[in-house]
């Protein structure tokens, strides 16, 4: 992975803190790319566990269970890091150091292995859409506080279901009503409704690198083409914001990445 690693600005920390996400262009070359998709599509045929199902999750679209048509789609491959030599790279490229000791205010950022740490497989026909949630919802540490870096490996559009983002949701302040017993933000309620205005497609270009806060409200709709859409995702913390002990944030050890020189 030798692209140049692009200098983080106080500019960009301001935007990142106003709006909850940062878009980081062709931070893996081509031939990277298409190095990591021959890597994961190996996984995928034939499956190599763990993996989470659309079948598995119940989202809108997903197959109803394991049995019917498209039940057996792989939603994500589980534990990224620990698959192989490239995915554990690409967890600890090069570029995340610096720019997660800017954003988290920590020298020493560190991998979450419990959270994300999955390539997300949104396959054509059988994908669900995600609705409207924070990643926080299930995560437990000292303070809420993560980041959350999605690489896309190729195209991500609408077509595929490519990421929608509300901007500055990470720092709004949402009544338990608001939400549904899944805290999924329930789009009905008109209290909801400027929120999702707000909202803005996240369109990536094969190497692009999307870094967004873990209280920020994203979605995804389902895949419409006819390609997989492949995007490994891994999650990141300040060294001193620890997972909260007895919770699954805590199963597995956090991984230490280098801070900036």
């Amino acid at each position: 992975m030798d692209q140049p690693i692009p200098a983080v600005t106080a500019d960009h920390v301001a935007q990142f803190q106003q709006t909850g996400f940062l878009v980081l262009p062709g931070v893996l070359s081509a031939d990277e790319c298409e190095h990591l998709k021959r890597t994961v599509q190996a996984d995928l045929d034939p499956l190599v566990g763990p993996a989470e199902y659309e079948a598995d999750v119940g989202y809108p679209g997903a197959p109803s269970d394991r049995q019917a048509e498209g039940g057996t789609t792989p939603r994500r491959l589980l534990h990224a890091y620990a698959r192989n030599d490239d995915l554990r790279a690409l967890a600890l490229h090069p570029v995340l150091g610096p720019w997660l000791s800017a954003l988290l205010a920590s020298p020493s950022p560190m991998l979450s292995q419990c959270h994300h740490n999955c390539v997300m497989t949104k396959h054509p026909g059988y994908s669900s859409a995600t609705l409207w949630h924070q990643d926080i919802r299930y995560w437990s540490f000292d303070r809420p506080e993560l980041i959350s870096a999605w690489f896309a490996l190729g195209q991500e559009a609408a077509v595929n279901g490519a990421l929608q983002v509300i901007p500055e949701s990470h720092v709004q302040e949402i009544d338990r009503g608001r939400l549904d017993s899944a805290l999924f933000l329930r789009p009905e309620l008109a209290e909801n409704q400027p929120m999702i205005e707000r909202a803005e497609a996240v369109n990536l270009k094969p190497g692009d690198l999307l870094l967004f806060h873990c209280r920020l409200f994203h979605a995804a709709g389902q895949n419409q083409s006819e390609q997989v859409k492949l995007s490994p995702v891994f999650t990141y913390h300040a060294a001193d914001n620890q997972p909260i002990p007895g919770t699954r944030s805590e199963r597995l050890p956090s991984i230490p990445l280098v801070g900036p020189e």
